[in-house]
C-alpha cells in the first residue's frame, strides 16, 4: 500500500495557491492570534497585523 507524503490539505492549499488564491490563515497562541507573515501576537478580534500590516 503507498502512502502519500503530503496531507489532503496540503494538495488543496498548493491547488489553490496555483490559482492565485491566498491559503494562510491566523495561528492560534494560547487565547490569541499570531500572524502568519512575522509571528506576531494579537487579540483575537484582529483583522490585520500591525506589525507587518499582513491581513486576512
Amino acid at each position: 500500500m503507498a502512502t502519500a507524503d503530503t496531507s489532503d490539505d496540503t494538495v488543496l492549499d498548493q491547488f489553490l495557491e496555483n490559482k492565485g488564491h491566498t491559503t494562510a490563515t491566523w495561528e492560534r497562541s494560547y487565547n490569541k492570534k499570531q500572524c502568519p507573515e512575522c509571528g506576531a501576537i494579537h487579540d483575537p478580534d484582529a483583522m490585520s497585523c500591525t506589525v507587518c500590516g499582513w491581513a486576512a
